[in-house]
This record gives structure tokens, sequence and C-alpha cells, in this order.
């Protein structure tokens, strides 16, 4: 039997989990951008910071990602 690295296995999964929060993070934006100012008021941000957040690149991620 061969062995198999412990890191071989992870870092596949790793990946795939990493490539989905970005598209979810990417969606997020998208979705933010699409708000008008009444749902913007619903949930507390203004235009400004809407369209700010909206159109940070895709690799500009949260400071707690960033581990």
């Amino acid at each position: 039997m061969a062995f198999v690295s412990h890191s071989a296995v992870v870092r596949p999964a790793r990946r795939r989990h990493t490539l989905r929060a970005l598209i979810s993070l990417w969606r997020s934006r998208r979705a933010l951008a699409r708000l008008d100012s009444r749902a913007l008021d619903d949930i507390g941000v203004t235009a400004g910071q809407a369209a700010s957040e909206a159109t940070r690149p895709i690799w500009d991620v949260p400071h707690h990602w960033r581990g």
C-alpha cells in the first residue's frame, strides 16, 4: 500500500473551500451593488459604502480571512 501524505489530501480540499469562499464573496458583492436605496437603508449601509464594497477586487478579502 502506497503512503499518501496528509498534506496531499488536504490541499485540494482547502483549495476548493477557498474557491467557494471567493465565489460567494463575489456573488455577495454583486448582490450588494444591485440593492436599491430602500434595501440599503434596511441593512444600514449607505450608497457610498455599498459602491465601495461592491467594487473591491476579488482578492481584496476581509482581514479575518488572512489568518
